[in-house]
């Protein structure tokens, strides 16, 4: 049985959670160039929290299956509009994938942008060339949007395009 909770990211969860990340091409698609170097470690992960979450305009959540850690994923305003949520650093365990912890993760995330950050919105930015995280956010209602010009970023020597999602509170 599944007992999923979502609670605030905790230090001691990034000895966990930097074990997903099993080569840099996946780490690119998580991160894109958040982190300058791969392996992340712990201390990476951490560093970057100090530095850049601070539980109001970013927050960073865990989800454990009881008492085992098996999701990760982050909010952020991405202006001062705080009636729009960005998702991103979506993780789940690598050992546990096509369980439905991916669609769980994103929707408990959403539902709380919308119910406790009183959010109307929650956008992302996917990796054309992830196309399982892409199916995981339309099963969790995430629609494509067309913007005027296409983020983009260099990595691995190549240029990786991002797909553009968002989903809307129902009023």
């Amino acid at each position: 049985m599944m007992r999923l909770i979502l609670r605030p990211y905790q230090p001691t969860d990034a000895n966990v959670i930097t074990t997903w990340l099993k080569n840099e091409y996946l780490m690119r698609q998580w991160c894109a160039d958040r982190y300058e170097c791969y392996p992340v470690t712990p201390e990476d992960m951490n560093i970057y929290h100090e530095r850049y979450i601070d539980g109001q305009s970013q927050r960073a959540l865990t989800m454990l299956n009881g008492n085992n850690i098996v999701g990760y994923i982050t909010l952020r305003t991405p202006a001062d509009d705080s009636s729009e949520q960005r998702l991103g650093f979506v993780i789940v365990d690598d050992s546990k994938r096509g369980q439905g912890f991916g669609k769980t993760l994103v929707s408990m995330a959403v539902k709380y942008a919308f119910e406790t950050l009183g959010a109307t919105k929650v956008s992302l930015g996917v990796f054309e060339n992830n196309p399982s995280a892409i199916h995981c956010y339309e099963s969790a209602g995430f629609k494509r949007v067309i913007v005027p010009t296409t983020e983009s970023y260099s990595c691995l020597g190549e240029i990786w395009n991002c797909i553009e999602m968002e989903q809307h509170r129902e009023l």
